[in-house]
């Protein structure tokens, strides 16, 4: 099949696109892309924590009333309460020092959202990958290899899974150290896991059910909702499955 890919700098991360099928040279495929990009940027403007003018910042600084934030803002904020009682409490978009900080949700969320201008190329298979958490569809049939990373060594892979449809997102310290904290103790995630991939139907869900094994340092989290499926990577590089996830 043709072949082609993009490549931006968006949210502080690098987000990729592979398309192919016999529309990825299209005009249509390049006004996808440029619109995915468009809105993951638009949502790193009202979102980014490293921003000064964001609306997440401007509400942490008192400067701006949650009734005067954007119906964005307000509807990330109800996701984060449900992602909350998904988990049990392991996923919480409050930080120890009590301000909100929905990042861990907002990327799965924003990426799984832009995706679905892709859906819009007919004869598209795609696979829209930021910063490691990945959701992509193939009407082909014929799947996407997606390499689940290494956390010892950043060009190596631990393993791999075939995907048709669904999404891949993964949760650990080891590429940006202890950022991660527990929200039973408000003290940083400690775990003898480097890394937990979740796939499923939702980025968003496989996101913040990864966060929250990880901080867990168990998969049972994962084991008990429908449709998704973990993998652990032990400091040790051992790798451990749930039931379901593919051989």
């Amino acid at each position: 099949m043709t072949r082609r890919s993009w490549v931006e700098q968006v949210m502080g991360l690098p987000v990729s696109v592979l398309a192919r099928g016999a529309s990825a040279r299209s005009e249509a495929a390049d006004e996808a892309v440029r619109a995915v990009y468009a809105e993951l940027r638009e949502v790193d403007r009202i979102f980014s924590p490293y921003r000064d003018d964001s609306e997440i910042s401007r509400l942490a600084g008192g400067v701006l009333a949650w009734s005067d934030a954007t119906p964005l803002v307000r509807e990330v904020a109800g996701r984060c309460l449900r992602a909350a009682e998904l988990t049990g409490g392991l996923f919480d978009a409050t930080r120890p020092d009590g301000n909100w900080d929905p990042s861990g949700l907002v990327k799965g969320w924003a990426t799984e959202r832009a995706a679905r201008l892709l859906t819009a190329v007919g004869g598209l298979d795609w696979c829209l990958n930021a910063g490691g958490d990945v959701v992509l569809s193939c009407p082909s049939g014929e799947p996407f290899v997606v390499g689940i990373q290494d956390p010892l060594d950043p060009a190596a892979v631990s393993t791999s899974v075939r995907c048709t449809t669904g999404a891949v997102a993964t949760s650990g310290t080891a590429a940006r150290g202890a950022h991660l904290y527990d929200p039973r103790t408000g003290r940083p995630t400690t775990s003898e896991w480097l890394s937990v991939t979740v796939i499923g139907p939702s980025l968003e869900t496989a996101d913040v059910l990864a966060t929250a094994a990880f901080v867990a340092g168990s998969l049972a989290i994962v084991d008990h909702t429908d449709q998704y499926y973990g993998l652990a990577v032990a400091a040790n590089s051992t790798l451990l499955r749930t039931v379901g996830w593919p051989g």
